[in-house]
């Protein structure tokens, strides 16, 4: 078994790689087929990537479903060596997973997760709950607190949305965003969109876009109708992006904020 400690400490190597044990009892499959089954996982950030990767034990993974990659990639992960590819009843999947160099991190091996980089395995659990897109960071909190703010949005001078009784969900690293209740929303101006994201750390969301003139990103406002239980509080709430609307608060108008999204909505077809 792996002899990483188990103190919960955020650790550095030379590589420029963050990592820390976890507690988490971590499944991975692929279909119906259980690649990696570990109670001993390791918390991974790579340098310049905001989110976490899981890294398992050899004896945790399903070695014998593994191959030397066959056409091994140049520049993906930080100081990787070596490539797998993965074959589960017949269908090979290349490059799925990786082990990193660092002395740290000797004998684990990370995978890529398919709902984040359309590849690797498809389905991830920790404990009984399954997760999307990657690993939830231990160092990262979102809360979503009931409110009686004024909030009112506008899109290109429309008044779209008026409430004070939103939901306020704050995500470290984002900006604060604000669930209204449908009622207090113009949804006749939104068309229901066939597009869906999933979060780790709320669940799936569905979307709409606008149906004016004004040139605005698809997709620009969503929902949750099906939260997971830490913010049950949005559940059919809706949220815009302010990225590309205009958000007032009590009077103030926000400035919009530069996030990760907002090169994916500028660059994103607007009508």
């Amino acid at each position: 078994m792996s002899t990483l400690s188990t103190a919960q400490s955020l650790r550095g190597t030379p590589e420029g790689l963050l990592w820390e044990p976890s507690e988490r009892w971590v499944r991975g499959r692929k279909g119906e087929v259980t690649v990696v089954d570990s109670r001993h996982p390791v918390l991974v950030w790579e340098p310049g990537v905001p989110v976490p990767l899981y890294a398992f034990p050899r004896e945790e993974v399903r070695e014998d479903l593994l191959h030397p990659a066959q056409s091994p990639p140049t520049g993906s992960h930080t100081g990787s060596t070596v490539f797998y590819d993965l074959e589960v009843d017949g269908e090979l999947l290349e490059n799925a997973a990786w082990t990193f160099p660092a002395a740290d991190l000797a004998g684990h091996i990370a995978f890529e997760w398919f709902r984040r980089t359309g590849k690797g395995l498809d389905h991830w659990y920790e404990e009984e709950e399954e997760i999307f897109v990657h690993p939830r960071d231990p160092h990262k909190r979102v809360d979503a607190l009931p409110s009686s703010r004024h909030v009112r949005v506008e899109i290109d001078g429309t008044v779209v949305a008026d409430t004070h009784h939103p939901v306020l969900l704050f995500e470290t690293g984002l900006p604060s965003r604000h669930y209204l209740p449908r009622g207090d929303v113009r949804l006749d101006l939104f068309t229901a969109s066939d597009h869906h994201t999933r979060c780790p750390y709320k669940g799936t969301a569905e979307y709409w876009s606008w149906g004016g003139e004004a040139d605005v990103p698809p997709n620009i406002v969503w929902s949750y109708p099906d939260p997971l239980p830490a913010v049950a509080a949005v559940k059919g709430l809706l949220a815009f992006f302010n990225e590309a609307v205009d958000i007032t608060v009590d009077g103030e108008r926000l400035e919009r904020p530069v996030t990760h999204f907002t090169q994916a909505l500028s660059s994103a077809p607007t009508r």
